[in-house]
């Protein structure tokens, strides 16, 4: 069978458009971000769009021109790194296009946990940790930040300083206590 009509990726991690799968937003909810997610992930389609793309193609055009095809390699990584580029756009369209935006800044003094909230609580070992609730395509374990769907989340949201929660984890049901609960502070731009 030509190459042509064979997919390149069969494997299953791979979603509908051949790029991997990447954590589930469950199914009717929005794509929750903090602002500055939100920024990143725009100022990265802009980039590929307005500059990593444009020059791609024009590396594949010279390639082009110079003739034998199946043994050039600009042309042959060019190609690849297009088809690369475009998956990546597909899916930050796609993500950018169910965002939602929400600025922790607004719930700054809470004491009640909701996303973007920097929460720092205590197992029953005595244990403390520190963790951010951040969305799914912003989240950075190696930070301390955990997405809004990860277990330990979605048991935190809504509590509120002092409350003990239980926390299903692998080896049995662990006890937690919310020890603090903040917010960063309202940018001086957002005021008037």
């Amino acid at each position: 069978m030509n190459k042509a009509f064979t997919k390149e990726n069969d494997g299953p991690d791979d979603d509908e458009d051949g790029s991997p799968s990447l954590p589930a937003i469950p199914p009717g909810t929005r794509n929750y971000l903090t602002p500055q997610g939100y920024a990143r992930l725009r100022a990265e389609f802009m980039s590929l769009l307005d500059e990593e793309r444009p020059k791609i193609v024009e590396i594949v055009s010279w390639a082009a021109k110079n003739g034998d095809r199946s043994e050039n390699g600009d042309y042959l990584y060019g190609k690849k790194r297009l088809r690369e580029i475009d998956r990546r756009l597909r899916f930050l369209t796609k993500r950018l296009d169910i965002a939602e935006v929400a600025d922790p800044s607004l719930h700054y003094g809470s004491d009640q946990i909701f996303f973007g909230a920097t929460v720092t609580y205590a197992t029953a070992k005595g244990d403390e940790r520190t963790i951010t609730i951040k969305g799914i395509d912003e989240a950075d374990n190696l930070a301390g930040e955990v997405s809004w769907i990860a277990p330990i989340a979605r048991v935190l949201l809504k509590a509120r300083e002092g409350d003990e929660l239980q926390l299903m984890t692998p080896g049995g049901i662990e006890q937690i206590e919310v020890l603090e609960v903040t917010y960063p502070a309202p940018s001086a731009e957002g005021k008037a």
